[in-house]
């Protein structure tokens, strides 16, 4: 290129190269890509196979009945409906997901982490209680109370949590940035694994009693969930 040095278009072709590298959810090359089971006819996209184009209809990008209230009938209290790219075809490239979160009064969302995407969490009934960790060595907490009408952003990749703190039920709702945005709970993860984690780890990394590890993983084991 003339009459720019070298290093300098060098370290734009890097800097692009990792702004393409960093992106979560690849940019569509097309209008859509509306996900289908099948690979007759079909481009296998973002891990799904793409529909005929011709064949797209407005029920591909539709869902129904997310103004429902879902049972919250467990141990935490809560319980959170995704839309991903498996609930709605027509979402799979767009790189985007949605999700409704029902409490019940002092119900949990628990401490948990969405590795492929940033959360905006949206209150529209109830008083609830939210927050994020920062990574080490800071480990910061950011906490806020939302009341009907607030909204909060949750990183990527970070620990999070939602705790309904009134006495009434509460309502939310999420937007997340890619179609599979991953959950991985903290403790069902690391007490609950299929296999088993090693007591003996499990004691030397929370510096617990065996007998207290034992207790844990029995409560989160798949069986008992």
């Amino acid at each position: 290129m003339k009459g720019v040095p070298n290093y300098l278009v060098t370290f734009a072709l890097v800097v692009l190269a990792c702004s393409v590298a960093s992106a979560y959810d690849p940019a569509p090359l097309q209008d859509f890509c509306v996900a289908v089971n099948t690979s007759t006819d079909a481009a296998f996209v973002n891990g799904k196979f793409c529909k005929d184009p011709k064949l797209v209809n407005a029920n591909d990008f539709f869902f129904q009945g997310l103004n429902i209230p879902r049972s919250t009938a467990n141990q935490v209290g809560s319980n959170v409906t995704l839309l991903n790219a498996d609930e709605i075809l027509g979402l799979n490239t767009l790189g985007v997901s949605l999700a409704r979160i029902d409490f019940v009064p002092y119900g949990l969302n628990p401490p948990h982490i969405h590795p492929h995407a940033t959360e905006i969490f949206t209150v529209l009934k109830g008083t609830v209680y939210v927050g994020f960790v920062t990574s080490n060595p800071d480990n910061r907490l950011f906490t806020k109370v939302l009341n009907a009408g607030d909204v909060f952003v949750f990183p990527i990749g970070l620990i999070h949590f939602q705790f309904n703190v009134g006495n009434t039920n509460a309502l939310a709702f999420s937007s997340l940035g890619s179609q599979n945005p991953g959950r991985i709970e903290i403790a069902s993860t690391v007490f609950g694994s299929n296999p088993l984690i090693s007591p003996d780890v499990l004691t030397k990394a929370f510096q617990l009693d065996k007998n207290v590890v034992n207790y844990l993983q029995k409560q989160f084991s798949l069986e008992n969930i």
